[in-house]
């Protein structure tokens, strides 16, 4: 196998792959070409179909693939020429290993997020995050297994987990550094700030935006999700729901980041700041870990600035 990761320039690839998306497109010239993203369990890839004359079969996005090609460099990334394609077979691959994951272990980083709750003080916060994580058994599953994105940062098996997570223990830094935060209210926000990313993206292999995605997003989602589940618990104070519905709904931290609301509570602004704080790195080192380049990787447009890897030993 040619794991996408692994991709360089000059590989001759022949190898199965999901075919996470299919664009009919044209050149300049006018010549009909496919656009593909692959996919495999370490990440996505580029694929061009130029030529569709000759050894090209029918297929479509979300099947799996038979690919022949050669991998070139393209504006500092990765793209697979493709010569042949066709479907796979059945019984030619096994759809588990098309799902990426996170390298951290998925029992180890719940069991760790199991512990920020138990360390939870006030006693309806820690029923509202048992309510979820404790008690309800396909929330918890959904939740181990969801990516926190659908291509920018964390966009794996696992990511939601571990971004929450992430976020959680820098937000619990915080509050060793500056004790006027309310820990609890804040490890409550951390943990539950992305929780809308359930019903936001559909599960792998698909990953992409539910109806419910593209219209609510998942801010507006997660705060509906917590708030009902507040009032199913009995008396869940108001100012309390509150003040953590407003957490989730300010986390992107500016209205054009997507927010409804800006921090207006100190522990809003620290999850706002965590939170951005972990996208961005990850998006960097995924950036990074995806370019065999040691030098100047490009215009990453995320992060508005082009970007290199420390060459300092």
């Amino acid at each position: 196998m040619h794991p996408i990761e692994n991709w360089r320039e000059g590989d001759q690839i022949s190898d199965i792959y999901l075919c996470k998306g299919k664009v009919n497109a044209k050149t300049k010239a006018g010549k009909t070409y496919y656009s593909l993203t692959l996919q495999d369990r370490t990440g996505t890839g580029d694929g061009k179909v130029w030529d569709l004359s000759s050894g090209v079969d029918h297929f479509e996005a979300m099947q799996y693939i038979k690919v022949e090609g050669e991998v070139v460099r393209y504006q500092n990334n990765n793209q697979l020429n493709i010569r042949r394609v066709r479907v796979a077979r059945s019984g030619e691959y096994d759809p588990a290993d098309y799902v990426p994951v996170s390298p951290y272990p998925i029992s180890d980083m719940f069991d760790e997020l199991l512990g920020y709750i138990r360390s939870i003080n006030h006693p309806k916060l820690r029923a509202l995050l048992e309510s979820f994580f404790v008690n309800d058994a396909d929330f918890a599953r959904e939740f181990k297994a969801h990516s926190a994105a659908k291509t920018v940062h964390h966009g794996f098996s696992g990511g939601l987990l571990q971004h929450t997570l992430r976020v959680t223990q820098l937000c619990d830094f915080y509050c060793t550094k500056y004790p006027l935060l309310n820990r609890d209210l804040l490890l409550t926000g951390a943990i539950c700030h992305d929780i809308g990313k359930v019903k936001e993206l559909s599960s792998f292999p698909e990953n992409d935006y539910t109806d419910a995605g593209q219209l609510l997003g998942h801010i507006v989602i997660g705060c509906q999700m917590v708030a009902a589940r507040c009032d199913e618990i009995p008396a869940f104070p108001e100012v309390t729901k509150n003040e953590l519905c407003h957490l989730i709904l300010s986390h992107h931290g500016q209205f054009e980041f997507g927010s409804p609301k800006k921090p207006a509570l100190m522990e809003a602004l620290a999850l706002s700041f965590a939170d951005d704080t972990d996208a961005k790195l990850e998006l960097f080192g995924e950036t990074i870990t995806n370019n065999p380049s040691n030098g100047w990787l490009g215009m990453q447009k995320f992060l508005d600035s082009n970007i290199r890897r420390t060459e300092t030993k």
